[in-house]
């Protein structure tokens, strides 16, 4: 009974730590629409773009929009 309990435990883990498919997370598509409203040639990895679409798009803040664009590679 244990050895059940432990597998199942584990599995629940590791269900919990899978990654997320897509960068954004947005199921509908819409926050490629809003940047594509901002920025007609949207490039994310301009940082200057991707907080500005950050903010706009993903009603993020300064500190936290900046953090994420650098951690998803915008120079």
């Amino acid at each position: 009974m244990r050895v059940i309990f432990v597998i199942v435990l584990s599995a629940a883990a590791l269900a919990a730590c899978t990654p997320e498919s897509s960068s954004h997370a947005d199921v509908t598509g819409s926050i490629d629409n809003c940047a594509r409203k901002l920025y007609s040639q949207y490039n994310p990895k301009d940082k200057k773009q991707c907080v500005a679409v950050c903010i706009a798009c993903e009603r993020g803040v300064v500190t936290t929009c900046s953090t994420a664009c650098t951690l998803r590679g915008a120079q």
